[in-house]
């Protein structure tokens, strides 16, 4: 397996926009002290991707390896919060952007290639910073899409979705494309959903196996950082990693 490489760690002042390529990011706005500047550039059949380590001062207790929405990066409030908590509770995070973002590029990539760059990046951090760890996989918005449809191919102990996004928008002719409710289900390992409750894609149903925790907000989810981390918490407790 190739040894995951360093990007090259440059001042802030000189450091390029999130999701460039070439230099090294500066660590996520807001992010825990124990961030590995610049992140781990790791390789995938489409092009490198990135990992931003956030480590816990005393050894690990367990891991989360979180992905980005379409649009977004690892820079979102509540995956940022989410980081910060987790951190302090002694998990080890792992920020993954996707090659398409470490490309410079805004449009995601198709389904199945985001899926077959998150399977070899996490494939790489459990055979290296993140070894012999209990692993919870997740991401907000087409990041927990793309975890739940791999939770079973990178044997997660549990996925974290943040702002789901349950039915896609109508369709030009105004047809409703189907929901995405088949990719909770295929998960296959216990699901918390945190979704704000007038997120404009939906409300994922509870089920078996499948928390959902309704928060003040909408589909960015910045209005209840506190809630999100108290129920990301909460849940966690409840796996016993």
């Amino acid at each position: 397996m190739t040894v995951p490489r360093r990007a090259s760690t440059k001042p802030a002042a000189a450091a390029s926009p999130a999701g460039a390529p070439g230099g090294a990011d500066p660590s996520p706005a807001g992010a825990p002290c124990g961030a590995v500047a610049g992140g781990l550039l790791l390789p995938t059949p489409h092009g490198p991707a990135r990992a931003h380590l956030h480590l816990p001062a005393a050894a690990p207790r367990f891991a989360l390896v979180l992905g980005h929405g379409a649009g977004g990066g690892v820079a979102a409030p509540d995956l940022v919060a989410v980081t910060a908590a987790l951190v302090e509770d002694g998990a080890a995070v792992a920020l993954v952007e996707q090659p398409y973002r470490v490309a410079g590029r805004r449009s995601a990539a198709p389904a199945r290639q985001l899926d077959v760059a998150w399977e070899a990046v996490v494939a790489q951090l459990r055979a290296g910073p993140l070894a012999g760890l209990a692993l919870v996989t997740g991401g907000r918005s087409s990041g927990a899409r793309v975890a739940c449809r791999t939770a079973l191919a990178v044997q997660a102990a549990g996925v974290l979705c943040l702002a789901f996004p349950l039915q896609p928008p109508a369709r030009r002719d105004g047809s409703v494309p189907p929901d995405r409710l088949p990719e909770l289900k295929q998960a296959g390992v216990p699901v918390l959903v945190v979704q704000g409750e007038r997120d404009r894609f939906g409300m994922p149903p509870r089920a078996r196996g499948r928390t959902i925790s309704v928060v003040r907000g909408d589909h960015a989810l910045r209005g209840d950082r506190a809630a999100i981390v108290a129920a990301v918490r909460g849940w966690l407790r409840r796996l016993r990693l």
